[in-house]
């Protein structure tokens, strides 16, 4: 199937890269429209107790949260000075009324001394104005807001704009600043690395071409899904890296078999052909792989999860159909002049097996006890830091120090009188009594970590009720308070209780993802473990890929709650603990992590049976596998983690702890789980690796996805060539 690929794309070359071309002038115009179209928000489970609490007042008394708190301050004129007074009144009224549904000013008449008295700072030299959007959707308070900004500004005095829509706004414009940052910086470092790796500058431009290729295809196939879905703004930055990362690698694989082939003197349609059979099976198979991956976040309520993975999806289709069609159809045109413009000269031949691969394999075969209880015990070392794991919300701790809203937020909480004060929103909804609403209202304001309640607003058969409570939204304490008022009994003639607020979202999205993740697992290790049978023809190998996958992923995590949530690593890349973990990026780390592990395995095993069907020799095929894979997975996990290290980069902490997670995860795998526990448990298991029973042997020669001009004479032979003993000769 894969060589009739490749002599098809070789005889269409010109109808192939027509085609490309058009696409990409067609993705570059409307596909790059989906940044006007991406949401901001997407943290929360929308069928949550807490997301319903919201939508219900919202719905049955209207919207009269603050939006947006503008926070203004002098560092000489008080609050009573003519000059700051007449700041914050102009400010005011240039507000235009069609974005703006209402605002609070000190200078306003009608307030009450106290009302007055909780806008202004201690020091009175600050105040703060909270604004109500105009709008029905959070997309339209957020258009709203965007409109409006420029407009809070109050001249000589110094603004910092919070509130949960600037956080939100903030967040979202950090996160895609931060993601084009990181792409421009990742790109030449990528090319410098490509062209040393291959030697000159035309096959090191092609798994670029790739990469571009891809982007703008996933980037127009998430436009199109605005349509149907929400699509989140992190989810075109993950996309975007993660596409441009694995298409590197996807594009590294291709070109590299390619050149390999090439060396050996068969015409270039031949060399396209074999390429295709070989590295294009393995990219096709890990790019399901990695699709599998992805497709786990749909299992989550959140829209962020479920967009991250619909975007995922997308890149890694285009990757592969990239790698799979344009690039060979580039090849075809290209030929043996793809060491074109070379810098320099390599003394390495193109698939020769690298002198300190070779001694690493001959290595771990002798020592294969010593290899697996050894590089075994620093995993699980890793993974134990697990067990600290604290959970916690994404908000303005997330943002570097100098943000504007984190700026707003903290100055709310030290300089002003009631700035420490969060509440719990409660919708109670029935035929309830005055006095019955009342005594709740005093009851919930009894309970532990409580510091006071009221009845904010009623309406027709429904009360809003608030309870007031100091420190952070992720709190145990306050965890506790949003559990006892959830569990207190409701008034009398209530028909249903409903609690929300920040504190009770916060639960709920945990709980959420906590139900979400077995079945996301199951289904991530149960279709892998299908998918490499029908790759590899065994019932060991998919087993024992998933087991190391997960092994690898615990210890990926424990070195992220260890560097972020504890903060060994907060001085190396400057940023503030948080002390606590959003599950979130966790999750995200998770999935595709198990993705990309999957990806690094299908390249070595993929070698190693090739090698294994050839001989017949599970300890030779290992051997050989590791050395001639081990120099180009390397490659292409640095790659990978260029890519990922500019994501840590970010200022935004969220990006921070999601790409230099991964890069962790890419380290660990590409290192100490492929080049050294891989091998030594295959040569431990010797031909046990690739047992079958006779059923699912007869399966696996009826759906199992091979190349028969590759595979046909040894399937039957490979597995008993009695050839064990030369090769325990052989490294030994």
């Amino acid at each position: 199937m894969f060589s009739a690929l490749g002599r098809y794309t070789y005889r269409g070359r010109a109808w192939v890269l027509l085609a490309t071309a058009v696409f990409v002038a067609f993705a570059a115009v409307w596909g790059t429209g989906l940044f006007n179209e991406v949401s901001d928000g997407g943290f929360e489970d929308p069928d949550a107790e807490s997301t319903l609490a919201a939508q219900r007042i919202e719905d049955e008394l209207g919207h009269e949260e603050a939006d947006v708190v503008a926070v203004y301050r002098s560092i000489d004129l008080p609050i009573d000075n003519q000059m700051f007074a007449f700041s914050i009144q102009q400010m005011r009224d240039d507000l235009p009324e069609d974005k703006v549904a209402s605002v609070t000013t000190y200078l306003d008449e009608g307030l009450t001394d106290v009302e007055r008295g909780i806008l202004i700072s201690e020091d009175r030299k600050a105040t703060y104005v909270p604004i109500t959007l105009e709008g029905d959707t959070d997309a339209e308070r957020m258009d709203n807001f965007t409109a409006i900004a420029d407009d809070l500004d109050a001249g000589q005095l110094e603004t910092y704009l919070g509130g949960p829509v600037g956080v939100e706004y903030e967040i979202s414009y950090s996160a895609e600043e931060d993601v084009v940052r990181a792409e421009l910086v990742s790109l030449p470092i990528l090319l410098v690395l490509l062209v040393v790796i291959f030697g000159g500058v035309v096959a090191a431009m092609l798994p670029l071409a790739v990469g571009g290729l891809a982007i703008l295809g996933s980037l127009t196939l998430l436009r199109a899904l605005t349509y149907v879905t929400e699509i989140s703004v992190f989810a075109v930055n993950v996309a975007t890296l993660l596409g441009l990362g694995l298409a590197i690698d996807y594009g590294l694989f291709i070109v590299s078999r390619f050149r390999e082939e090439a060396a050996r003197g068969i015409d270039t349609e031949k060399a396209v052909s074999r390429t295709l059979a070989t590295a294009g099976r393995t990219v096709a198979f890990s790019g399901v792989t990695v699709l599998i991956a992805f497709a786990g976040l749909l299992f989550f309520p959140q829209p962020l999860l479920r967009s991250i993975g619909l975007g995922g999806i997308a890149v890694v289709l285009f990757d592969v159909l990239a790698a799979l069609i344009m690039l060979p159809a580039l090849l075809s045109v290209i030929g043996h002049r793809i060491d074109a413009l070379p810098l320099f000269r390599s003394r390495r031949r193109p698939g020769h097996a690298a002198g300190g691969w070779t001694r690493l394999a001959h290595s771990v075969m002798r020592r294969p006890v010593l290899y697996l209880a050894g590089v075994g015990a620093v995993l699980l070392a890793f993974a134990s830091a697990m067990a600290f794991t604290e959970v916690g919300s994404t908000d303005q701790r997330y943002l570097p120090d100098d943000a504007s809203s984190r700026i707003a937020i903290e100055s709310l909480r030290e300089d002003f009188p009631a700035g420490g004060i969060n509440r719990i929103d409660i919708s109670v909804t029935g035929d309830v009594a005055e006095d019955d609403l009342e005594n709740y209202t005093e009851r919930l304001g009894g309970l532990d970590g409580a510091v006071g309640s009221e009845v904010e607003r009623t309406g027709d058969e429904i009360a809003h009720v608030v309870v007031a409570y100091e420190g952070e939204v992720d709190d145990p304490a306050t965890g506790d308070l949003v559990r006892d008022v959830r569990a207190a009994p409701g008034p009398e003639g209530a028909e249903e209780v409903l609690v929300g607020g920040p504190a009770a979202m916060q639960i709920d999205t945990v709980d959420a993802i906590i139900d979400a993740v077995p079945w996301t697992l199951l289904f991530m290790a149960s279709v892998t473990v299908v998918l490499l049978f029908l790759a590899f023809g065994s019932v060991v190998l998919p087993i024992k890929a998933v087991l190391m996958g997960f092994l690898s992923l615990g210890a990926s995590l424990g070195v992220v709650i260890w560097g972020f949530q504890e903060g060994y690593l907060a001085t190396v890349l400057g940023f503030d603990t948080v002390g606590t973990m959003d599950p979130t990026y966790l999750v995200l780390i998770l999935i595709v992590a198990f993705g990309l592990a999957m990806d690094y395995e299908l390249f070595l095993l993929s070698r190693v049976r090739e090698e294994y069907l050839a001989t017949g020799d599970n300890t030779h095929s290992v051997a050989v596998g590791l050395q001639r894979t081990g120099r180009i997975i390397t490659s292409a996990a640095l790659l990978l983690i260029v890519v990922l290290a500019a994501m840590g980069s970010s200022s935004l902490l969220a990006l921070k702890i999601i790409g230099i997670g991964l890069a962790t995860a890419v380290v660990v795998d590409a290192t100490l789980v492929r080049a050294l526990l891989v091998p030594a448990t295959m040569r431990l298991l010797g031909r046990a690796n690739w047992w079958l029973p006779a059923p699912l042997r007869w399966l696996h020669e009826r759906i199992g996805i091979s190349e028969s001009e590759e595979e046909g004479g040894s399937r039957g032979a490979a597995p008993g060539t009695g050839s064990e003993g030369r090769a325990e000769e052989h490294v030994s």
